[in-house]
């Protein structure tokens, strides 16, 4: 029986469009099945392999081992280079979240672009978490599991102190003297009503019965 749950694991996260939690694939399996037991089965499989099970933010899926990531260079599209404001408002969001606009400003002590905002929320890297239970209802912004992703992140904790932010160019050498780098573990503050988050997609690249084609 394990192993059977262990093949629709597997199945299930090469067919997913996005890093699957414990809950998502609890979903989709028989209420009897173990899979915390098939998770770790499955780790111990393809450890040492071209392809490794990883956990990200939380949630699983299939990446390529990290000591063959050269061989994907040049199948790579360059990504979009961040202003160093974006880079300072994405290092405040990440420190702070949840975070509004007019927080963002106080913190930089400049006037928050909305372009600035704009390019992040474009990029994935942050997202609307909800709205501040304050008068005018400010949005909050929050980083998103792209954002732990691109800095190679299992966890906000993990999260660099100041001096590591400076050195890997999240932040400039000029930030407000009052600066500091809270710890972001302040998710779902009471005085913030969450957005809720969407149901995980799969991938239907497979050929039916009724192809076109034929």
């Amino acid at each position: 029986m394990s192993g059977d749950t262990e093949r629709q694991i597997e199945a299930l996260l090469f067919a997913a469009a996005a890093p699957l939690s414990v809950e998502d694939l609890a979903k989709r399996l028989p209420a009897n099945a173990d899979v915390d037991a098939a998770i770790g089965a499955l780790q111990k499989t393809y450890e040492g392999r071209g392809v490794e099970l990883a956990c990200i933010a939380g949630r699983w899926r299939f990446q390529t081992a990290q000591d063959l990531a050269f061989l994907m260079t040049e199948e790579r599209e360059e990504p979009r280079r961040l202003s160093k404001a974006a880079q300072e408002t994405l290092a405040i969001i990440a420190y702070h979240q949840p975070v509004t606009r007019a927080e963002i400003e106080s913190v930089r002590g400049v006037q928050a672009s909305k372009g600035t905002l704009d390019v992040l929320l474009e990029l994935g890297l942050v997202r609307m978490r909800g709205r501040r239970r304050t008068p005018g209802r400010p949005v909050t912004y929050g980083t998103t599991d792209a954002f732990l992703e691109h800095y190679g992140l299992a966890q906000l904790s993990d999260l660099p102190g100041i001096a590591e932010m400076k050195a890997a160019g999240l932040l400039s050498l000029d930030l407000p003297p009052d600066f500091n780098v809270p710890n972001p573990s302040g998710l779902g503050l009471p005085e913030e009503d969450p957005l809720e988050d969407d149901a995980p997609e799969f991938h239907t690249d497979f050929l039916g019965e009724d192809d076109p084609a034929h």
